[in-house]
This record gives structure tokens, sequence and C-alpha cells, in this order.
């Protein structure tokens, strides 16, 4: 009951931080804005110093539990977010053939107001990127399933503790001043009253989408587990709001792993592998919401959306490089810009306009990212559950 309460109280502050961030940033001065950038960069430099060793300090002892099923578990979950991704991505590009011919999208926007120089800087680079931790990771782990080394294993069950109570006592506590933070910022220079009117039209259209995805994924997570998906679901709501504010599946981390243990509907083990890997390599809702964007920035650009045969290359090329995409704020789009360049054939402007439409609504983009991971979750729960009853 203590629990469900602090879940209760986390999703208040953090519906609070993003309402007082965007009434901070419409009424704010350069001055203001000044004094609230070094914050939102020294909290977002902490959290994401965090990360790496929340990553370690999960997965590594969840992979020493899983034993035998070890690198099993790891093929299928990769599999699972693979096609997770291109999926969604074709669901979506089906979407833009029938919706895309009969809309009115209007390509003016309006520049961004300039936001002032970062007065102080207190840097804190992460002692490895996230792709680095998240290999560390499956070898430490992998390593010490084959050396049965029993005295690691133990350490990495003391760390993996640890780093439960560096989230519950530092990274959740510091995320709704991070959320309010920078929705002050977006609200300041002006990426939520002045861009998204213009695309508001598609924007919608692409959040209904992740909704579609996200019934499709929780009813398949449903039959493959034969349990009530909504019972996991219905405590992802601080999850998603964290999501929505940091615009980042690597930094809701933390937040991903307490929703998804308060359900108690999965076994620890799973719980501790699965959702830090999808954090980084599950990102249906951004893969969803780009290959409608291209379809989108193709017409208003270049007169036309791209031909069926060049999307379908598009979304299988784009689902392998979604899961080698960092999963920090914008990290989908610039990870495949390449494809969007070579594939598709954007110029310079398609790029640019690419990154910014996309911008608009990573939050929520990133919002299904991470609550698709407790479906997959659910799945492989189901799928080695089976196994090991047999």
């Amino acid at each position: 009951m203590e629990k469900e309460k602090k879940g209760d109280t986390l999703i208040i502050k953090l519906v609070l931080g993003v309402i007082a961030g965007i009434l901070i940033g419409l009424v704010s001065n350069e001055k203001v804005i000044s004094i609230i950038l070094p914050i939102k960069f020294f909290l977002g430099e902490l959290i994401f110093f965090i990360v790496p060793f929340i990553i370690i300090g999960f997965i590594t002892p969840a992979i020493i539990q899983l034993k035998s099923n070890a690198s099993k578990m790891l093929i299928v979950m990769l599999t699972l977010c693979y096609l997770s991704s291109i999926g969604a991505a074709f669901m979506s590009a089906i979407a833009g053939y029938l919706i895309i011919p009969h809309l009115n999208i209007v390509s003016n926007v309006e520049g961004l107001k300039k936001l002032p120089e970062v007065l102080f800087k207190l840097q804190i680079p992460p002692a490895m990127p996230i792709m680095s931790s998240l290999v560390l990771a499956f070898l430490l782990g992998l390593a010490v399933v084959w050396s049965k080394s029993k005295r690691t294993e133990e350490l990495l069950n003391e760390f993996n503790n640890m780093m439960f109570l560096i989230v519950d006592k530092v990274v959740v506590s510091i995320l709704p001043i991070f959320i309010a933070s920078t929705f002050a910022v977006l609200t300041y220079e002006g990426s939520i009253t002045k861009q998204l009117p213009v695309f508001l039209k598609i924007i919608i259209i692409v959040i209904i989408g992740h909704f579609i995805w996200l019934t499709i994924l929780y009813s398949i997570a449903g039959i493959v587990s034969k349990k009530n998906p909504w019972n996991l679901l219905k405590f992802y709501g601080p999850a998603y709001l964290t999501a929505v504010g940091t615009m980042s599946s690597a930094a809701t981390l933390p937040v991903s792993l307490k929703c998804v243990k308060k359900s108690q509907m999965l076994d620890e083990e799973i719980v501790n592998f699965a959702i830090p890997l999808g954090a980084t390599t599950h990102l249906a809702g951004s893969v969803l919401t780009e290959a409608f964007f291209v379809m989108v920035v193709s017409k208003i650009l270049y007169g036309d959306v791209p031909q069926v045969g060049t999307m379908i290359l598009f979304i299988l090329l784009f689902g392998i490089f979604a899961i080698g995409a960092p999963g920090v704020p914008g990290g989908t789009v610039l990870g495949s810009l390449a494809i969007i360049i070579s594939v598709l054939g954007f110029d310079e402007t398609g790029t640019a306009l690419m990154i910014t439409i996309f911008a608009l609504q990573d939050s929520f983009g990133t919002a299904c990212n991470v609550t698709g991971d407790g479906a997959l979750a659910l799945i492989l729960n189901g799928i080695f559950k089976k196994k090991q009853t047999n």
C-alpha cells in the first residue's frame, strides 16, 4: 500500500513538473532562462552519468540468475525488439499511404527564440557510453555464468542493491525538477508554442498510432504469457510521464524498473534483464513516428511519398539501426540519418526538416518505447516460464 502511494505521488510530482515548466517558460525572460539552463544541464549530466551503472547493475546480475537461458533469452529479446520496431514501422507506412495524400500539410515553420549561452556547465562525463555499458553487462554476466564464479556473483548482487538505492533516493528525487526545467526551456524557445501548431495534425495521428501499437503489443503479450496485460500496463503511468518529460528511454529506465516491479507480474531476473535492455534496443514508438514523418517530409519537399519498395528497404534497415541507436533525446533520428540520405535521397533541407518535426514529438515516441518494453518483458516471461515448466 505504501509503495502504491509512493507511485501515485511520483505521478503527481511529474505532472506538476510539466505544468510548472510550461508556466515558467511562458513568463521567463533571458535572465531567468540563464539560471534555469545550468540547472537543467547539471541534472541531465547527473542522470546520464548514473545510467550506464544502472545497466550494469541490473542486467549483469539478471544474466547470472538466468544461467543456461542467458544466451537464448538475449537472442529472443533482440529479435522481439527488431520485430516490434519494423512491425510498428510497416503499420505506420500503410497509414501514411492512406492518410498523407488527403492532408493539407503546411511546411512553414517559424524560427525558434535563441537560447542564451549556459553560464556555468558542470560537466559529468559518463564513465562509458550506454552501448559500451550494455556490451560490458552482457560479457560480464556471461563470463560469470561460464566460470561459475560465486564471489563475483555475490559482489554483483550487492552492486545491484546499491544501484537500486541510488535510483530510489537520487534519480527519482531529481526527475521532477529536470522535467520542469526541460519544459521551461522548450516553452521559452518556442518548440511548444510556435512549432507544434504547424504539425499538430500529423503529431496527433502519430500519437494515435503509438496507442494502437501498444494495444497490439500488450494483446500479444497477454496471449503468450496467459496473463492479463492490464495488470502490468496500469503501473506504467510514472514511466510514461517521465519519458514525456525527459525524452530519453535511458533517463526513464530507473522509473520503468520501479513500475514493472510494483506490478509483481514478472520474474525479477527477467525484469532486470529485459527492461534495461529494452531501454536501449526497443525503439518501436520512435521508429513508427519516423516512418510516418519521412513520408510527410517527402510529400512536402519532393512532391510525393516514397515508393513502396523504397519504404520497405528503409524500414528493414531502420529496424537494425534502431537497435543500436542510443536511448537519448533524438537518438533514433540522428542514428538513422545515413539511411534517410542514402535510401530515401533526402538533401540537407529534408534532413533538417526531419530533425525539427521529429523533435516536436520526441517525448511521445519515447513514452511509447518505454511502455512497450513492458509488453516485450511479459512476452519473454511467458516464453521462458513455459520452457521451465515443460
